[in-house]
């Protein structure tokens, strides 16, 4: 089933290999907006010919994030399509057809090299200055060499005949790009025991899944004109219709400037879902790491992305990867959602093994009416269970360092002040709770700010949270001067 002329096809194709990673995610990202920008189809395909480090659970596992993402793919797995199946462990007939045509048609060739052949020529290349890719040793065996080989029981690999010619072409990202032929050697297609290797099964794939942009990692653009003289002879052999255009987006550094890996604990997708990082809130962060919407526009919904994303804009710069600023623009997306989808989405942190208190000690009422105050102060929702434990634990977890800090001489004084006038105040108001606080402070010669760090802490167990006063009214009279009465006990003794 041919595309449409003109119709963009683009692909996101991972290995199923432990945690999905955020540079993954970024090159999914990319090409997912693409796809969406131009009315085209995104194809998910898994490259899972690496039986030793592939696993079912890793399958899953990227299939569950990318649902949890928000990407949906127009072709792949659980969704089917045309070019079906998208796993290329079950694709293994079409692969061996095509090197069997590849050799047929003088495209390929068996190369009967040892390692330690390879790796002698190698390094006499080298001492001599020369390039020291394969040098094309059994590129025109004669009839009577094959046989020699074979009778010592050698098995070759499948190795593509690369043109003796200069390749060019234009990046997407990087513009015009040329390789010379002695710095692109003949390369192995196939292993000795028949396995393909990613250089033929990821080309071939593409041209038979009608791949017309291929947006991939950096890392990847030494590979391309391999990948393109294969295009050409697949093109030949009547099995591609086109060579696609590439586009090499940059890499993503972590720490010290190195590019980020996948073993690096910050590249890891999980802990950002752990965290409670929203999908929103990191994609647009990660659109950010190559591309931007505007100069002065850092914060923006996936919507405006897609409405505006073209991959000549990308930045081929290395992008390094800010952890505060990555949080800063979650957190702005969080008080971008709606007080009821905020409140829905903090649930799982209100739960075990996430939450410190019992079940039956949850106040839903008092969640409600808490929700909206926490909306404004977190970065990540993982945050919100440490600033509401004060209204669902029986007892204050008075935090020793928070203690501390705000329980100076003098604090027992002023908490029994605060205490009387709290006792006197009006508890369905905030503004008269604040009025009381704010009495007691001048009435020991303190300022709103340090008269209520003794307060907080009392009730809350710390010196940071949510605005004291809404607290104190959402918890009740009852309970907080109750936590006043047991941080005075604390103090005497």
């Amino acid at each position: 089933m041919a595309s449409a002329p003109g119709s963009v096809r683009v692909r996101f194709c991972p290995s199923p290999t432990g945690n999905p990673h955020v540079g993954l995610v970024r090159t999914a990202l990319f090409n997912w907006a693409f796809a969406k920008h131009h009315g085209g189809t995104l194809v998910f395909r898994i490259e899972d010919t690496d039986a030793a480090r592939d696993s079912e659970e890793s399958y899953h596992q990227l299939l569950d994030s990318m649902r949890w993402l928000g990407f949906d793919w127009d072709e792949g797995p659980e969704v089917g399509g045309p070019h079906a199946p998208y796993r290329q462990s079950q694709r293994m007939d079409l692969y061996q057809e095509v090197a069997r045509k590849l050799l047929d048609g003088g495209y390929a060739y068996h190369c009967y090299c040892s390692q330690e052949e390879l790796d002698t020529r190698r390094e006499a290349a080298r001492a001599a200055g020369r390039p020291s890719g394969y040098d094309g040793h059994c590129r025109e065996l004669s009839a009577a060499q094959v046989e020699e080989y074979k009778a010592q029981g050698r098995e070759p690999i499948v190795r593509f005949r690369m043109p003796d010619e200069t390749i060019t072409f234009t990046d997407l990202v990087r513009g015009e790009l040329t390789f010379t032929p002695e710095n692109v050697p003949d390369y192995g297609i196939v292993r000795a025991n028949g396995a393909p290797l990613y250089t033929l099964v990821n080309p071939v794939d593409d041209a038979l899944m009608e791949i017309t942009h291929v947006l991939r990692g950096e890392d990847l653009l030494s590979s391309t004109p391999r990948q393109i003289a294969l295009y050409k002879a697949l093109i030949e052999l009547g099995i591609a219709q086109r060579v696609p255009e590439f586009g090499h987006l940059p890499y993503v550094m972590g720490e010290g400037n190195k590019k980020l890996s996948k073993r690096d604990p910050q590249s890891s997708l999980n802990l950002y879902r752990e965290r409670g990082f929203l999908p929103e809130g990191l994609l647009n962060y990660l659109s950010l790491l190559g591309w931007s919407l505007s100069a002065d526009q850092d914060v923006f919904t996936i919507d405006e992305m897609v409405a505006a994303f073209d991959v000549k804009d990308v930045n081929p710069n290395p992008a390094r990867f800010d952890l505060k600023k990555c949080e800063a623009i979650n957190g702005d997306h969080i008080r971008m959602l709606e007080a009821k989808d905020f409140a829905e989405r903090c649930r799982p942190w209100l739960k075990a093994p996430f939450a410190p208190w019992a079940p039956e000690d949850f106040d839903e009422a008092k969640w409600q009416a808490i929700a909206p105050h926490a909306q404004t102060r977190l970065k990540v929702l993982s945050e919100i269970t440490d600033n509401v434990d004060f209204l669902f634990l029986p007892e204050p977890a008075w935090d020793e360092a928070s203690w501390t800090k705000a329980m100076k001489e003098g604090s027992d004084a002023l908490l029994r002040t605060a205490r009387e006038k709290l006792e006197a105040a009006d508890w369905t108001s905030p503004e008269s709770l604040k009025e009381a606080v704010l009495a007691a402070g001048e009435a020991h010669g303190l300022k709103l700010g340090k008269a209520q760090a003794p307060v907080r802490v009392a009730v809350t167990g710390r010196t940071v949270g949510l605005p004291l006063f809404e607290s104190l009214e959402i918890l009740g009279k009852e309970k907080s001067l109750a936590r006043i009465d047991a941080a005075l006990a604390k103090l005497a003794a």
